[in-house]
């Protein structure tokens, strides 16, 4: 391929094949380069960003979540703490497509802890930016009509999750209206990751770099720093992320009907693409049926083929995944595991559950079909399983919307069981009660940095 052949040359080039021409020209540009570097740390852009990089050879730090003996400068603490939040793809989903939560979270309670002692930032103070960054995120996205189905070239938190860190971390600096347009101008030079890296280790780090990056473009925004003040109405600035960007003004304060009110997100159960939520339900309710009279175990060697009926989504068909990243984003083995297990869990995506026998048996049975009413929005889509046996019987279940979907969310219950799993492996169970009793009350919280 063109990426190997490129490898092949960048590790193999080595120090006899420069010539004595492109040593000298070399020279040239490295001193020319040294030269206007150094005649640029005079200027007015050069003196803002290195007052702004002075954060970090300060004592203002961060923590990152479930260390007490780290720390580190609040845009590195927000860029790990992102990538935490969406290391296994188990982070809240949003419609049109974005996962709205992770870009903003991190960034805005890493900068709540870096203000100085005497302005403390309160948990309303916390809830308003972190509302701007949704709100924010929602409204860009709906801008487009392409971005109510599931992407195809850019993952959208590093799009419209970098704008939206921007614009709550403005609102928490409490910039004014100039410099919150700046702060705009500055993150869409930060945004866009392809979505090629989806499925790998590479995918968290866009959720990371939304956070940081639009932190950053906050705190660049406070020092003064300009850019593009129609940012948001040029097909150049964030419409070049678009084919039919189509930007509309904002309603008016008066009474503000905020996007989160008419629609709730998607919180997921287990950890993988939300398309595959579909596919889980529908696949536990086959197996249901299958294993009424067979021990609770999946007659597996009665089963000829397992057939899904989902949208086309390129990047969660994968009919041999070999990695945990993969697994998350396969239709397939998502199937497979729910018929296996009756159930998805965090689990499932071990590698010895990835590669265990019966589960790579079933996957060969399974083939994907993709009518032409399933299109692929988190709004509209649908999965079918359909198991034909042996005997030349099938047995099918469609599921419509999945438990955890907006249109069916989790019970509170539910919702604080997952965080007392998920948190219960590095917090003691006093912390979880302390920090679900914070989040609960966090409009009445006079220093929101307890969290």
């Amino acid at each position: 391929t063109i990426t190997e052949n490129f490898a092949n040359v960048i590790h193999g080039l080595n120090a006899n094949h420069l010539t004595d021409q492109v040593i000298q020209r070399s020279k040239r540009m490295i001193l020319d380069t040294l030269g206007v570097g150094l005649l640029g740390t005079s200027t007015e852009v050069c003196h803002k960003v290195t007052q702004y990089s002075k954060i970090y050879s300060s004592d203002i730090s961060s923590t990152i979540w479930g260390h007490l003996d780290f720390r580190l400068p609040p845009l590195y603490a927000a860029f790990v703490n992102g990538v935490a939040v969406h290391s296994m793809d188990f982070d809240d989903t949003w419609h049109p497509a974005t996962h709205p939560s992770g870009a903003v979270l991190p960034a805005v309670i890493a900068l709540s802890e870096a203000f100085p002692q005497k302005k403390k930032i309160s948990g309303l103070d916390l809830l308003l930016a972190f509302n701007v960054g949704i709100e924010v995120q929602g409204r860009l996205l709906r801008f487009s009509s392409e971005a109510r189905n599931i992407p195809k070239r850019f993952h959208p938190p590093t799009v419209v999750g970098t704008m939206g860190s921007a614009a709550a971390c403005a609102k928490l600096l409490a910039l004014d209206q100039l410099k919150c347009k700046n702060a705009l101008a500055i993150a869409a030079s930060y945004a866009g990751a392809p979505l090629a890296n989806a499925a790998t280790q590479t995918k968290p780090l866009h959720v990371g770099n939304a956070a940081k990056h639009g932190l950053e473009a906050a705190c660049l925004a406070s020092q003064g720093l300009q850019g593009n003040k129609q940012i948001l109405d040029m097909e150049s600035g964030i419409g070049a992320f678009y084919t039919d960007y189509n930007p509309q003004t904002l309603p008016t304060l008066q009474s503000y009907p905020w996007l989160l009110d008419q629609q709730d997100v998607a919180i997921k159960r287990f950890p993988a693409h939300l398309g595959t939520h579909w596919v889980a339900d529908a696949a536990s309710s086959v197996r249901k049926k299958l294993v009424e009279s067979s021990d609770n175990l999946l007659p597996l060697e009665k089963i000829e083929k397992v057939i899904l009926k989902v949208p086309e989504v390129k990047y969660v068909n994968r009919p041999s995944p070999t990695s945990e990243h993969e697994a998350r984003h396969s239709f397939q083995f998502v199937a497979c595991s729910a018929l296996l297990d009756g159930s998805v869990s965090v689990q499932s995506f071990a590698g010895e559950n990835i590669h265990r026998p019966a589960l790579q048996e079933l996957l060969r049975k399974t083939q994907l079909e993709h009518p032409p009413d399933n299109t692929p929005s988190f709004e509209s889509l649908y999965c079918e399983v359909s198991v034909t046996l042996r005997d030349g019987n099938t047995v099918s279940d469609r599921c419509d919307t999945f438990y955890g979907h907006w249109r069916k969310p989790l019970k509170k219950e539910d919702l604080e069981k997952k965080f007392q799993s998920n948190a219960s492996s590095v917090l003691p169970a006093e912390a979880l009660e302390g920090v679900t009793e914070t989040v609960y009350n966090l409009e009445k919280v006079g220093d929101c940095s307890v969290l």
